[in-house]
């Protein structure tokens, strides 16, 4: 690989890293909302709605650590 192209996925993974950490803040904010709910409302639409919407944050979070290993991959 040369070095523009290195460069480059750098500078991607640089965003990628950037974006991960705002959806990790939204991930922790999105789940302390649903563990400062009362147990009554967990269980209720908004909560479950809330709680799944957390693990699909997590699920993107490991999908985006995968793209980065690879990144780091093609640059090996």
């Amino acid at each position: 690989m040369n070095k523009l192209r290195r460069a480059e996925i750098d500078a991607v993974a640089a965003e990628l890293l950037e974006v991960q950490s705002r959806i990790e803040a939204l991930r922790d904010e999105e789940q302390d909302a649903f563990d400062n709910l009362p147990g009554g409302l967990q269980q209720a639409p908004g909560g479950q709605a809330s709680e799944a919407a957390a693990a699909a944050l997590c699920t993107a979070l490991d999908g985006l650590e995968e793209v980065l290993d690879a990144l780091g991959e093609a640059q090996a």
